[in-house]
C-alpha cells in the first residue's frame, strides 16, 4: 500500500468511527466500541449494528465504487472530466431502477432492483464505449453522456408524473436524489458482490490504463489488446456503478472529484490511481453523510444533493482549469 493510500485508509477509518458516534442517540466512544464487540445494552447494539454501521458502510462502499469507476473511465478515455455521472452511466442505472420501482417489479425478488441498476449502467457504458471506438473527440463523448443523462432524467420525470400512488413516487424521488438512509446489512450484502467483481476487473486492467496514457498506437506497440482493455474497464465500471446506484441511488461528481484530487500525489499514473480514488471517494461520501445527519434542517437532506452541492463547483473549477491550462 502506498503512502497516499495509507493516509486515506486512516482518514476513512476515522470518518467511519465518527459516523458511528454521531446520531440522535448520544453514544460515547466506549459504548460504541462495546456495541461493536457485541457487548453492552441491547439498545446500543441495535443502534450501532442495525442503523449507524449499515449507513456508514453503505456510504463508504458507494463512494469507493464511484471513485474507482471514475478513475478507470478517465484513464480509458484519457479525460479528467469523465466519470459515471457525466457520461450518463449513473442516470441510466437510476432510470432502470426507477422503472422497476414504478411497475412494482422490485417485490419479485431481492436481486431484481440491483440487477436492473447494473443492467442500466452496463448499457450506458457500452453506448459511450461504442462511441469512443468510432470517434476520438472527447467533447463528442461528453455530449453523448449529457444526452443520456438528460434522456434518463426526462423518462424518470415522466414516470414520476405518472406514479400510481404516493409511495411509488416517494421511492422514485429517493432514487433520483440519492440516500443511504435505512439501509440494512442485507442491502449491503446484495450490492457487495457486484461492487467487488467490478473492482476486481478494474484492478486487473489497471496496467492497461497506464499503457493507454501513451496513446492507442503506443499501447498496441506494448502488446496491449485495446478491445479487451476497453471491455474490461466498461464491464468493471458498469458493475461497480450499477451496484452503487442500486444501493444509494444516483450520486454524482464523486467519480470526477476524487481522482482529480489524488492524481497530483501519484505522478499522474493511471495504474496507481484506482485504490486511492476509491478510498478518497469513500471518505468524501461518509463525511457528506455525516453532514446530512448533523445539519439542522426540518427534513433530512439527501446524500446526492449534498454531494452535488460540493461536487458541482469543483467540477466547474476542474473544467475551467483544464481550459485555461
Amino acid at each position: 500500500m502506498s503512502r497516499v493510500s495509507g493516509v486515506l485508509a486512516l482518514m476513512l477509518a476515522g470518518a467511519l468511527l465518527l459516523s458511528l458516534l454521531l446520531g440522535s442517540v448520544d453514544l460515547p466512544l466506549s459504548r460504541v466500541l462495546a456495541a461493536l464487540a457485541g457487548e453492552g445494552p441491547a439498545g446500543d447494539r441495535l443502534v450501532v449494528w442495525q442503523i449507524r454501521l449499515p449507513r456508514a458502510l453503505a456510504a463508504a462502499m458507494v463512494g469507493a465504487a464511484l471513485g474507482m469507476s471514475g478513475a478507470a473511465l478517465q484513464g480509458l478515455l484519457r479525460n479528467p472530466l469523465a466519470e459515471p455521472g457525466i457520461l450518463g452511466v449513473s442516470a441510466t442505472a437510476a432510470l432502470f431502477a426507477t422503472f422497476v420501482l414504478y411497475f412494482g417489479l422490485a417485490t419479485a425478488g431481492p436481486l431484481v432492483l440491483p440487477l436492473a441498476a447494473v443492467g442500466g449502467a452496463l448499457l450506458a457504458t457500452m453506448v459511450v464505449a461504442a462511441a469512443a471506438i468510432v470517434t476520438r473527440s472527447v467533447v463528442t463523448l461528453i455530449l453523448i453522456g449529457v444526452g443520456l443523462s438528460s434522456f434518463s432524467a426526462a423518462v424518470m420525470a415522466l414516470l414520476m408524473n405518472l406514479a400510481p400512488n404516493p409511495f411509488s413516487l416517494a421511492d422514485m424521488v429517493n432514487w433520483m436524489l440519492g440516500t443511504v438512509d435505512n439501509r440494512s446489512l442485507a442491502d449491503l450484502a446484495f450490492a457487495a458482490p457486484f461492487m467487488a467483481l467490478g473492482a476486481a476487473i478494474l484492478m486487473v486492467s489497471r496496467r492497461g490504463l497506464a499503457a493507454l496514457a501513451l496513446g492507442d498506437e503506443a499501447a498496441e506497440g506494448l502488446g496491449l489488446d485495446l478491445g479487451r482493455q476497453r471491455l474490461c474497464v466498461i464491464l468493471g465500471a458498469g458493475l461497480a456503478t450499477g451496484a452503487a446506484v442500486a444501493l444509494a441511488g444516483a450520486i454524482g461528481f464523486v467519480g470526477i472529484v476524487a481522482p482529480h484530487l489524488v492524481r497530483p500525489f501519484l505522478r499522474y499514473d493511471p495504474a496507481r490511481l484506482l485504490v486511492p480514488s476509491a478510498l478518497l471517494g469513500a471518505v468524501m461520501l461518509v463525511i457528506a453523510d455525516i453532514g446530512v445527519r448533523v445539519l439542522p434542517t426540518d427534513a433530512e437532506l439527501k446524500l446526492g444533493v449534498v454531494a452535488s452541492l460540493f461536487g458541482a463547483p469543483v467540477f466547474v473549477w476542474i473544467a475551467a482549469h483544464r481550459r485555461l491550462a
